[in-house]
């Protein structure tokens, strides 16, 4: 196992109070997988990745409490002079925006040259790697673009930049957040298609922070569903996508256009995620879901089938929470996930 993150809970100080932004997190990377992380904004995927680093912004964030496993060994014990040797070499990110996380002041060939010498390259031997990098990643001119600074570059160029400074010093795992956000869709298909083919060539992880189901359908291995701080399913791509269990799951399928439901107005998901300074006591989906009960409100679920390889957060599949649908309300309907399923050939 590569990375094993086991009951992470990432906390907030506001002036509302302590926000429980992630509050019991667990998943883990095989050595080549892809993993995804879906959901809305502001369910905890964001600061799920920036834990893994330790870069929670403080004094503010702080990580309460859980394991990050990384090949055996637990980063949260490390201090941060030691993180700093694993960021960028063993574990590399690419992060949301690229016109914010590039520096503007300095050159692009720079800035990718100094992530290589920050772990131990000499200048000629960056050098060499960079303009490798910038070949690899599709720029045509890799010589004329060290020169650049990150103003003069298009969207999909800075984000390939990026790639290529988060794969400088051929990392074992590389943390994705959204990073196609912005772009069209011809340039996100190119970032995407990259990915994948440097990820088949050095063999390394890819864990991918996203909301575009069409994403994880492409290029996913497993998926996590986040809501509310929480993983509420669990899943192999090609499962979720043809048998979603969690009603947030449906939900988010259900939102999504379709050749088959052409003529038809969009499910929507009313309501937002609740306040992560106030969670509330039941189900944090409660409010918000179609099929709830009373004791939904009233009772926090845990993963069910317990031992299943499959886990979902809900009482629909706990057969001992009180006022349990005798069969599940969705057994009859329709699959909501057909086109996607044939576009992606799951």
């Amino acid at each position: 196992m590569l990375l094993q993150v086991e009951n992470l809970k990432t906390y907030f100080h506001t002036p509302r109070g302590i926000a429980k932004a992630v509050d019991g997190v667990s998943f883990s990377v095989e050595k080549g997988e892809t993993r995804a992380i879906v959901g809305e904004s502001g369910c905890g995927k964001s600061i799920t990745a920036l834990s893994l680093l330790q870069l929670v912004p403080e004094p503010a964030g702080y990580i309460e409490s859980g394991r990050i496993l990384f090949e055996g060994k637990d980063l949260l014990d490390r201090t941060w002079e030691q993180m700093r040797e694993v960021r960028g070499d063993d574990i590399s990110m690419i992060f949301q925006e690229p016109m914010t996380s590039l520096n503007p002041v300095y050159t692009v060939g720079w800035q990718i040259e100094e992530t290589m010498r920050a772990h131990g390259k000499n200048a000629a031997t960056a050098r060499a790697r960079a303009l490798e990098l910038l070949d690899r990643v599709g720029i045509k001119d890799p010589s004329g673009a060290l020169r650049q600074y990150p103003h003069e570059l298009s969207g999909g160029m800075r984000q390939r930049v990026m790639i290529s400074i988060a794969l400088a010093n051929r990392p074992k795992l590389l943390v994705a957040d959204e990073p196609t956000t912005a772009l069209d869709v011809t340039v996100q298909a190119q970032i995407l298609a990259l990915i994948r083919e440097l990820q088949k060539e050095t063999g390394m992880a890819v864990l991918l922070i996203t909301h575009d189901l069409g994403i994880v359908a492409e290029v996913a291995d497993t998926v996590s569903v986040m809501y509310a701080g929480q993983v509420v399913e669990d899943a192999p791509t090609r499962e979720l996508f043809k048998n979603p269990r969690h009603p947030y799951t449906r939900g988010l399928f259900a939102s999504l256009p379709a050749r088959n439901r052409r003529g038809q107005d969009l499910a929507t998901l009313e309501g937002v995620v609740p306040d992560s300074a106030a969670w509330p006591k039941g189900c944090r989906f409660a409010d918000r879901c179609k099929y709830a009960w009373e004791s939904c409100h009233t009772i926090a679920p845990t993963f069910h089938p317990n031992g299943s390889d499959r886990p979902v957060r809900c009482h629909l599949y706990d057969p001992n929470i009180s006022g349990r649908p005798s069969r599940l309300p969705w057994l009859t309907e329709l699959p909501v996930t057909a086109d996607l399923v044939e576009a992606a050939k799951l």
